[in-house]
């Protein structure tokens, strides 16, 4: 299939460069070139604007993956910009807090519900991490039970993966997983672990919705055994509901973790919840000297205010919608199973081979070919939606969809996708160590 972009030399000689100097590549596995189909995927991006991106070689994409989600508004999204560059002329970091940490602080207060103190955090992974010690000072015990997509590097967490090389082995005796959807299951934690569990841990969703009054029930069973209920929002929050997943599912968290889509791309996550459970972190040694960088609490009260006067998510709704529906048109107009699932603003694109097996090649080989077209979408990551993508992004996109199935449905048979590919197969970054539990038979 022809390839509208140009050459991606500069891409690669600095792959090679950062090879020499870099672990990995870079400081994210998910950005790492290994992650999509290496030698057709860019490597290296120059700038972006809006929606778009472009790469080192001047080849310009429209971007779903948005900086693995946090780009909510848009990249080089002035309104930001202006409020960053103000902050910069009064300084980044000083020797005591400075006003905007009350400010932010204030205005999340005001929006989250049930949050009447706020404490900023660097990642999602330290706001969690923050949050689960919260909990475990709070009652007296030292178990976690979780449900979630993962990626909290720290040994809390990381003990149930399979890159735990350096993990203590005591960290995986006190996560115990349990599937979404499986109140059953999270009720058996609880029974083979009495008086244990310090907090329930959970994503409100992640492509699956909320069946049978799930999320009641996780709220119910925590209550019941004097267990906190932690919320990782750090993918739902500021993207699903101003209020975030609280409001859109009507479930209320101790402690709610926020981060990505907050700061459009700044690095600032955040911990919320009443007084009775945030006065704890008064006595905890959970601080850092980056906490207080001013232009991360000036950008991210930028975006906040933006999103409330102009009604983003609404918008972003809507353009996923269009993407949604218009991508699972297509691929059945073609008989190709490749379709989109999950949510408007949070999708996950599916590929089954014609045994109705999950074929990451098929999958690598359709998105090979979206890329080649200046759609840039993660094989092995979300797409995500921001207030900058446009019915015209959507367009472009689907026609370019609709011109890579019609090559697919001509050219592959018996699923010999790997004879198409250009590239390497993307290598997958982590693999779940520990099992879910299940409700044992009576």
């Amino acid at each position: 299939m022809t390839n509208v972009l140009h050459s991606l030399d500069n891409s690669n000689n600095l792959k090679e460069r950062a090879r020499k100097v870099i672990p990995h590549l870079t400081g994210t596995f998910s950005r790492a070139a290994p992650s999509y189909v290496e030698g057709v995927f860019p490597v290296y991006i120059q700038s972006g604007n809006g929606s778009h991106f472009t790469d080192v070689d001047q080849n310009e994409y429209i971007d779903y993956l948005m900086g693995l989600g946090p780009i909510t508004l848009g990249y080089n999204y002035e309104p930001v910009n202006r409020a960053i560059i103000s902050q910069l002329n009064d300084g980044i970091l000083f020797s005591l807090p400075h006003p905007i940490e009350v400010e932010l602080s204030e205005k999340v207060c005001e929006i989250i519900p049930h949050a009447e103190m706020t404490k900023f955090e660097k990642s999602g992974s330290n706001a969690v991490t923050g949050a689960v010690r919260a909990a475990r000072a709070f009652t007296k015990n030292e178990k976690i039970a979780y449900c979630g997509s993962g990626g909290v590097w720290h040994d809390w967490q990381a003990a149930m993966v399979s890159r735990d090389d350096g993990v203590p082995k005591f960290n995986s005796e006190l996560i115990k997983l349990f599937d979404y959807n499986d109140a059953d299951g999270l009720e058996q934690i609880f029974d083979d672990n009495p008086n244990e569990i310090a907090a329930i841990v959970l994503e409100p969703t992640m492509y699956e919705k909320p069946e049978n009054d799930f999320l009641k029930k996780v709220r119910k069973i925590a209550t019941q055994n004097n267990s906190l209920l932690i919320l990782d929002e750090i993918v739902t929050g500021f993207r699903f509901d101003l209020a975030g997943a609280q409001k859109y599912f009507d479930i209320k968290g101790d402690l709610v973790c926020f981060g990505k889509g907050m700061g459009n791309g700044l690095p600032i996550s955040a911990i919320t919840g009443p007084s009775e459970y945030m006065k704890i972190f008064d006595k905890l040694w959970v601080s850092s000297t980056n906490n207080s960088e001013t232009l991360s609490l000036a950008g991210t009260k930028a975006v906040i205010s933006e999103m409330q006067e102009k009604n983003t998510i609404s918008h972003c709704w809507k353009i996923g919608e269009s993407l949604l529906e218009g991508w699972n048109k297509i691929v059945e107009k073609f008989d190709l199973d490749a379709k989109m699932s999950g949510y408007p603003i949070r999708m996950h694109l599916k590929c089954f081979d014609s045994k109705h097996q999950e074929s990451l090649t098929m999958k690598s080989l359709l998105l090979q070919e979206m890329v080649k077209n200046g759609v840039f979408m993660s094989v092995l990551g979300a797409t995500f939606i921001s207030y900058s993508h446009s019915l015209e992004d959507v367009q472009k996109t689907l026609s370019g969809l609709e011109t890579v199935c019609e090559f697919i449905s001509k050219n592959v048979k018996n699923d010999n996708y790997l004879e198409f590919l250009e590239g390497e197969l993307p290598k997958t970054i982590w693999s779940m160590k520990l099992s879910p539990t299940k409700k044992k038979n009576q």
